[in-house]
């Protein structure tokens, strides 16, 4: 759990503070996210306060060095370095603007390198598995008009889980979701998904005891958590036997991967995705790539084994 900001005294915590405001406030960061920020950021200032810096303007690049050796000594993966040194950047950037500091020290600090993990889908035939269950309750239709619209338009589930009745439009075919950062942006949906939201608009009302607006709705009437919705993934791939490990960012990959294998457009597939550096979206082309290898070294009659 994060160090209490009050702990620290006010020439740390106050700082901290505005920027964790900042980050709420202004770029619509999750709680998930803040409170990521806030454990790693609280650790930076006890680390200062154990080192006798009360200052952030007293901050040196040697001292930021010294915080990033404590997380090399516990042997944390790369990637968590390179978030904690991430969350450090962005708040010194922030003071820096805000005239609180004069310079920026963590802007020569540097994470270990770590291979890119590659991000798992499903191939389309699994993915046609997952989604040829008939649904025959409430809940099912529910279920169903889940993940046919998941795997529709590559949505995050953060998005999914706040959809409202007015972010659907059945007529045009598209849904209107709220991305991170607060960031609205309209996706295309497909015939298969449209069918599904119709047939759960049918049966919705039976869910709707509290006549709240929510797309998707529990059973005790409340908006489906993210949990929820989570747990209903790995029920319909155990149901439909599914091998791999289907959790919902994995049909956001999936939507992402086949995209692209399909049309090649990566700028397309970015925009639908949401993502703001198109760096982010260029993964998938190692995905592709990797199945355009497989292909020919099957079939080239150079590249066979003998």
């Amino acid at each position: 759990m994060a160090t209490k900001l009050e702990h620290f005294p006010e020439s740390l915590g106050t700082p901290l503070q505005r920027y964790l405001d900042y980050l709420k406030n202004e770029r619509g960061y999750s709680r998930h996210t803040l409170s990521s920020y806030q454990r790693t950021l609280s650790n930076l200032a006890q680390f200062l306060y154990s080192q006798e810096v009360l200052l952030w303007r007293a901050v040196s690049s040697e001292t930021l060095k010294l915080w990033v050796l404590e997380f090399r000594k516990a042997q944390l993966k790369p990637a968590s370095i390179q978030a904690k040194i991430s969350s450090a950047k962005g708040l010194f950037k922030f003071l820096l603007q805000k005239q609180i500091t004069q310079t920026d020290p963590s802007e020569l600090l540097t994470a270990p390198k770590s291979g890119r993990a590659l991000p798992k889908n499903l191939a389309v035939d699994e993915m046609n598995l997952l989604l040829s269950f008939v649904p025959e309750t409430t809940i099912e239709y529910r279920d169903k008009a889940i993940l046919e619209l998941f795997y529709s338009s590559g949505l995050r589930l953060s998005e999914l889980a706040t959809l409202t009745l007015s972010s659907i439009d059945l007529d045009d075919k598209q849904v209107r979701v709220l991305g991170k950062g607060n960031k609205e942006r309209v996706l295309p949906v497909g015939r298969m998904s449209i069918q599904a939201l119709k047939d759960w608009l049918k049966y919705r009302s039976e869910f709707n005891k509290h006549q709240i607006d929510a797309l998707f709705i529990s059973k005790l009437g409340n908006p489906i958590s993210i949990r929820q919705i989570d747990q209903r993934l790995k029920h319909w791939a155990q149901h439909q036997g599914v091998h791999d490990v289907v959790h919902p960012h994995k049909l956001r990959h999936s939507f992402a991967s086949h995209m692209l294998e399909s049309s090649g457009d990566l700028r397309a597939v970015q925009e639908l995705l949401g993502h703001q550096n198109l760096s982010t979206t260029q993964i998938y082309t190692h995905l592709d790539y990797q199945h355009l290898a497989s292909v020919y070294d099957s079939a080239h009659p150079r590249a066979k084994k003998k």
